[in-house]
């Protein structure tokens, strides 16, 4: 017990770590950072540091994604920089609702890894399908511009199912999910899902000035949360 106490705090001193690099490499601005750490410490003492890793993985895969073919999303205004702490919480406070009632309520298990692959599938989604320039809106499948909210892509959509399942194998390598398959199956369905609730968010709601980006991820990730949840 007091073994597991002190690896806990390791992974705290960690985590402050990580905040500071995201800090300095101006990934996430101060509060930003700071509301990664509050959520990081929830999330090791209620679910453990296993559950906070799958979290740093998504949060590498989509600071990556962010910065490959910067100078060409900066010509398209579609460069978002430095991120906030509006996009921590939309992205990552149902996740880590999920983190802290997961041991509690095994659903929340499939919770969890709906809403990370859900962040994950929409971040490479939006980050690597702007680059494919044949995107169409999803809800009429008219061709539009790059970066238009609502578009879909054969790109984007590949990508983006391809990092749910990265999120799915992590778990199950994590030992948050103890078999594999389900694992990967809970990841695709509720991330792909997910994602495209966010498109048709952005096409409907979004375009009209109703909700803006972070209540789109948000809503996004509660909605692969749930469908992960109904999985289980």
């Amino acid at each position: 017990m007091v073994e597991a106490i002190m690896i806990n705090w390791v992974y705290v001193i960690l985590l402050f770590i990580l905040g500071f690099i995201t800090y300095y490499r101006k990934s996430l601005d101060l509060f930003g950072s700071a509301v990664m750490i509050i959520m990081g410490i929830v999330i090791i003492f209620s679910a453990g540091a296993n559950w906070l890793l799958l979290i740093v993985l998504f949060l590498v895969m989509s600071l990556l994604a962010t910065k490959y073919s910067r100078k060409y999303k900066m010509s398209l205004g579609e460069f978002e920089g430095r991120r906030t702490s509006k996009n921590v919480i939309s992205n990552g406070v149902v996740a880590c609702f999920m983190a802290a009632f997961g041991g509690y309520y095994l659903p929340f298990v499939g919770g969890f890894i709906g809403a990370i692959a859900t962040a994950t599938a929409d971040t490479l989604a939006s980050e690597i399908g702007v680059l494919d320039q044949h995107p169409r809106l999803i809800t009429t499948f008219q061709k539009v511009d790059p970066g238009t909210n609502g578009a879909v892509s054969v790109l984007g959509t590949a990508i983006g199912i391809v990092g749910a399942a990265i999120i799915g194998i992590a778990s199950y390598l994590l030992g948050i999910m103890p078999d594999s398959l389900t694992a990967i199956a809970v990841s695709i369905i509720s991330g792909t899902i997910g994602c495209f609730a966010d498109s048709i968010l952005g096409a409907v709601l979004e375009n009209r000035h109703i909700i803006n980006n972070e209540h789109v991820n948000l809503i996004a990730t509660v909605v692969g949360a749930l469908v992960g949840i109904i999985l289980m």
